[in-house]
């Protein structure tokens, strides 16, 4: 298989743009890809992805305009410019968005469980990123659990889920959760049947025992298809910053697709409630499912702006007989750039 060749200089920003941006490592494998890889629609939808490497970058960037260019020196049309004009004002519009939930949740104690599942690479991650990008990272945080220790095992399988639900005033956000049992521990043969088994018969009284308690809970399955999996596991293997997420798990999850498909099918038959049902994001876009599943997320909390003290800056106090010690010159970060 052929190997991405290093980046080309953008060659439509500012020296002073164009500068900032190759400053990044991400700048040594985007471009100087000849004709030939582009006529490959494998390594188109690489190509796209590595664009959206950079955007992900560029989505801090954005809160004054929005930025128009291509990476590699074409001019982009119209309609493009367009698309990505309304994503990052739609993004940034629905940011604003969550930070007034994240009052709400604060101003009233509430608290609020989002649960992320969905295949491995089907934009998880992406849509978590963009819903704490702004947010307070005390109030709104991520429980991304490792695989349980020996001693966890023996516990209760929820017992190590619940330590990390959320107290008044939080919001968390489960990157994967208990419904690891259903689909990964299922496939690969983690569990027994009885475990798994056992699983089915808690976790819906387990839902509406957190529903009834007060906890607010959406759960979120992330969509795609085989044909859009290949190629962003594909994309992964030639991107130096994004290897570390294929895991030996992910790997097998594309030998094992359709028992993935058959667990899903049975987790949803059976964990598909009226207090906690499942709501289905189509990710093989993965801009529109990050602003559609936000969107969605709002609608499904009865929040309302709080409104804000006005903020007034105190003068700083100043002492004549204070001297501030000179800083040794072998304390500084070396100014590089």
């Amino acid at each position: 298989m052929s190997k991405i060749p290093s980046a080309i200089e953008p060659t439509t920003l500012t020296p002073q743009e164009r500068q900032e941006l190759s400053s990044t490592e991400q700048s040594s494998f985007v471009g100087r890809m000849d004709k030939e890889i582009f006529n490959d629609e494998l390594h188109r939808k690489m190509r796209e992805d590595l664009i959206d490497t950079y955007d992900e970058e560029l989505e801090n960037e954005i809160d004054d305009y929005v930025r128009d260019f291509r990476f590699d020196g074409r001019e982009m049309s119209e309609q493009e410019r367009l698309n990505r004009r309304t994503y990052f004002q739609e993004l940034v519009r629905l940011q604003r968005e969550l930070i007034k939930l994240q009052d709400w949740v604060v101003a009233r104690g509430e608290r609020i469980v989002v649960i992320f599942e969905g295949r491995d690479s089907a934009g998880k991650g992406g849509a978590i990123k963009r819903i704490t990008q702004r947010l307070n990272p005390r109030v709104c945080r991520v429980a991304a659990l490792p695989a349980p220790t020996e001693r966890e095992q023996t516990q209760w399988y929820f017992q190590r889920y619940v330590a990390h639900l959320p107290a008044a005033g939080e919001i968390v956000l489960f990157d994967r959760s208990w419904y690891n049992r259903g689909g990964v521990e299922r496939v690969m043969g983690f569990c027994t049947d009885a475990q798994y088994e056992e699983f089915f018969q808690s976790v819906p009284e387990f839902e509406r025992m957190l529903v009834r308690s007060g906890i607010r809970l959406v759960k979120y399955w992330f969509s795609i298809t085989d044909d859009e999996q290949h190629s962003r596991f594909m994309s992964r293997i030639h991107d130096p910053l994004k290897q570390w997420k294929l895991s030996p798990m992910d790997l097998q999850s594309r030998r094992r697709w359709e028992d993935y498909t058959k667990a899903k099918e049975t987790m949803f038959e059976r964990t598909h409630i009226p207090e906690a049902p499942w709501w289905v994001v189509e990710g093989n876009n993965k801009k529109r499912a990050r602003l559609n599943c936000i969107a969605h997320l709002l609608d499904q909390i009865p929040f309302k702006e709080v409104p804000r003290d006005e903020v007034e800056l105190p003068e700083r106090k100043r002492d004549d007989e204070y001297y501030r010690e000179p800083i040794p010159d072998d304390m500084y970060v070396p100014p590089r750039y």
